[in-house]
């Protein structure tokens, strides 16, 4: 055109503007806007929009210098600019350029579009600002007619449950889950739960498992452990063992500590373990299956009140609520005789295990072995380690570390031979046994067969039952 003398006007100048911002050529597109300025053609906001979005895929730097040469020359940027500021600035991850830019627009009385806000709370989102997020996502629509889209708001719920944020949590799933039917996957679900149990948001919790029901999610323990821990929060003790019936009925067998957030809010007193045996009472009463780990609870609570009057009477009462006891119940009651020392009782509770049909696990065996150690005379002690090698369990530490020091204690020299096999079995010695020993004991180099314990005068216990005797 300037070859054969004819002048470019504004008009040809944006749509050359726009042809380069459509195919991102930012050097092409400066130097028709350094010539449009050249010839004394006033750039129009149009203009200055398809220059700023030329620069899409560069560094920020440039676009605000087109910003300023905008404000230089008197043009006043609509929401559309804004628009095209904001996406640059939050494509940059500068959150705190970005909220002036809005508040800037709050002054100019411009209403953020849709894109803009968006952006900004997404933003929030992603440098784990979300109390920020959500006011931010709350304001734009209380402003607007328009609403943010699920996704966004997914993300305030995700932020917000990483962050333990209640409030977020609960607007943001009203909003994503509950008005525009998004289903979040999996990994969201368990971080609302996590957040839900932390907070006793038992409104929730149910929500989110109909909803991994609805994925046709596998349930797990790790989904109902946080439901339960909400209804606790909520002090609601019956729906938290109706959690533990549910899961039950589902497939997903509840343990002692799927249970543990009830055994935190019953234990304080004997008065609140009565309340929770009178639900489970009650629950019974209304034809429902009370769960072996629900009654369990109760008598660990008894255990760590050391009242076990009320752990051996809620054991006897397991006929009436329709329960079976379990290992993990004997294993309980077996803790009480320790913190009493109360070795006769433990030996009939042992029989009536057996008698149940019930075989004993590696936490029975330890618990045999450190209740016979309370005794003077704890031969028995060395019987139940023995037996327990025989029937296949490895013995923990604690329990060589238990007869080490009641046999140093005594001056026993068997728990040299206990230190022994407690090496032989890829144990070390700790700092505190050490210290107890004086720091002076030789373990000596580990046999390589394990050493089976001679007790004293002989006894041969791979035969022989141990005796039952009153506590002294």
């Amino acid at each position: 055109m300037k070859t054969q003398g004819a002048t470019p006007n504004a008009t040809t100048y944006e749509f050359l503007l726009e042809a380069c911002k459509d195919a991102s050529l930012h050097q092409e597109a400066w130097a028709v806007f350094e010539d449009m300025l050249a010839v004394g053609i006033l750039p129009t906001r149009s203009a200055f929009h398809s220059l700023m979005q030329a620069l899409r895929y560069g560094a920020l730097d440039p676009v605000l210098k087109v910003w300023n040469i905008m404000l230089a020359h008197g043009i006043k940027p609509n929401e559309f600019t804004y628009e095209t500021l904001i996406l640059y600035i939050c494509k940059s991850e500068n959150l705190e350029l970005a909220l002036q830019k809005l508040s800037e627009m709050t002054n100019e009385d411009l209403t953020p579009t849709l894109k803009a806000a968006q952006a900004i709370v997404s933003l929030a989102c992603d440098l784990g600002q979300p109390r920020m997020a959500v006011e931010l996502a709350e304001a734009f629509e209380r402003s607007s007619v328009r609403r943010l889209d699920g996704v966004v708001w997914t993300k305030c719920l995700i932020a917000s449950a990483e962050a333990l944020y209640k409030e977020g949590v609960l607007t943001s799933w009203d909003r994503a889950v509950k008005k525009l039917n998004v289903t979040p996957d999996e990994g969201c679900c368990i971080k609302v739960l996590h957040a839900a149990g932390r907070h006793g948001l038992s409104s929730i919790a149910p929500d989110v498992i109909r909803v991994l029901q609805s994925m046709n999610v596998e349930w797990a323990e790790r989904h109902f452990a946080p439901v339960v821990e909400a209804f606790c929060q909520d002090a609601d003790i019956k729906e938290a063992f109706g959690i533990l019936e549910l899961m039950r009925n589902n497939g997903v067998p509840p343990s002692l500590e799927t249970a543990y957030p009830i055994f935190e809010v019953i234990s304080g007193n004997a008065d609140a373990v009565d309340e929770a045996y009178g639900i489970l009472d009650d629950m019974h009463q209304e034809g429902r299956s009370i769960d072996v780990a629900a009654y369990n609870v109760v008598i660990q609570a008894c255990v760590a009140l050391m009242d076990l009057q009320r752990a051996l009477g809620t054991y006897k009462a397991a006929s009436e609520l329709g329960v079976t006891p379990n290992v993990e119940t004997f294993n309980l009651l077996l803790s009480a005789c320790i913190s009493l020392r109360h070795r006769d009782l433990g030996g009939k509770l042992l029989a009536e295990m057996r008698e149940a049909g019930i075989s004993p696990d590696a936490r029975t065996y330890e618990r045999l072995v450190i209740l016979c150690l309370t005794q003077p005379t704890y031969e028995d002690a060395f019987y139940y380690l023995e037996e327990m090698k025989t029937v296949g369990l490895r013995p923990s530490q604690a329990v060589y570390e238990a007869i080490i020091r009641k046999c140093f204690s005594v001056g026993d020299t068997r728990h040299q031979l206990a230190m022994e096999e407690m090496i032989e079995n890829g144990y070390k010695i700790n700092g505190k046994l050490k210290a107890f020993l004086g720091g002076s004991q030789k373990t000596g180099k580990p046999d390589v067969e394990p050493r089976v314990f001679a007790p004293k005068n002989a006894r041969n216990f791979a035969q022989e039952e141990p005796e039952v005797r009153p506590a002294q």
